[in-house]
């Protein structure tokens, strides 16, 4: 996605290229309907669920908690990105400033790893909820749980600090595009001519105690969940079990097989056009928040009931 030319170390570069969907920029106007579409689906999606969870007192239970963390997360998500996607879809608005540039790929690594640290707590609450039920009321409280999330969130965005500020202090003199309609601090990495060694291996030690561990420990506890079910002698009480966490299961999907798609991609996909990697950039970004109210609002009953309330009541009134 770079642009071939030979890099001058007298000259450093302070604006970055966005790139939107080379070759279709005909079409740009038309590929925008169904992600304005999803990104506005995936923002209502999630307030909803926030608003449901803060005013009604039947959701106001740990688990529930962390389902709204979850949708904070992907509004954050969709915040991050959905005005520079627009930007260069509607209005080929392409150029980018370095602090903006910056501050835009630290928010969206900042929110993608505390998705993954969401979804190992959540995955943690199904555990202490089938394997220790009688102390799930002492063990997962309000407090704690607003406690994990404030962690969470730190932990996030302590993370990603250090490789960004890195990216500020770096020398640009590759003019070229990146790879995406957002920023990423791989593709930034990609354009600097400054020494990157720091950021490259910081960039990989983080993922594997982080978003790595969420995973090793998201398998853990559903093998232990599994084995605990199995042990259960009724199969109604099994299936009962199981269906607790069928929603969490399918949210745990849809963000880390984009994410895992993208990484494959990305690594052996040199010859793959750039239209893949743009597609499955946008799909890894769009398809956690857009799927993952539906998939509450479907799947658990309370949600369900609440969001029939709210418009029943909004109907009366």
């Amino acid at each position: 996605m770079r642009i071939s030319t030979l890099p001058n170390a007298n000259l450093s570069f302070s604006t970055f290229l966005l790139t939107g969907f080379p070759g279709l920029e005909w079409a740009h106007h038309w590929i925008s309907l169904p992600i304005f579409v999803g990104y506005l689906v995936a923002l209502l999606g999630n307030a909803t669920i926030v608003h449901l969870i803060g005013t009604d007192p039947s959701l106001h239970q740990p688990m529930y908690y962390f389902l709204a963390i979850l949708a904070v997360t992907d509004l954050g998500l969709c915040v991050s990105t959905l005005p520079s996607v627009l930007d260069v879809l509607w209005f080929d608005a392409r150029t980018v400033g370095l602090v903006p540039c910056v501050l835009q790929q630290h928010f969206l690594h900042s929110f993608s790893f505390m998705e993954s640290a969401v979804l190992f707590a959540m995955a943690l609450d199904c555990l202490v909820a089938i394997h220790f039920p009688l102390h799930y009321a002492s063990v997962l409280t309000g407090p704690g749980v607003a406690l994990v999330g404030v962690v969470l969130g730190m932990r996030s965005a302590a993370v990603t600090a250090a490789p960004s500020l890195h990216l500020l202090n770096f020398k640009y003199c590759h003019p070229g595009a990146l790879s995406h309609a957002y920023c990423l601090h791989q593709d930034m990495i990609h354009l600097a001519c400054s020494d990157t060694r720091f950021s490259r291996l910081y960039g990989l030690c983080i993922i594997m105690p982080t978003t790595g561990s969420d995973v090793l420990f998201i398998l853990l506890f559903y093998t232990i969940i599994l084995c605990t079910v199995l042990a259960v002698a009724s199969t109604g009480e099994r299936l009962k079990a199981l269906n607790t966490c069928l929603s969490h299961n399918l949210v745990v999907l849809c963000f880390y097989v984009p994410v895992l798609g993208l990484s494959i991609v990305h690594r052996f996909g040199y010859h793959t056009s750039p239209l893949v990697h743009i597609l499955m950039g946008t799909v890894s970004v769009l398809f956690p928040p857009l799927m993952n109210p539906v998939i509450y609002s479907i799947k658990t009953q309370q949600i369900l009931r609440a969001i029939l309330r709210m418009v029943s009541l909004r109907k009366i009134q």
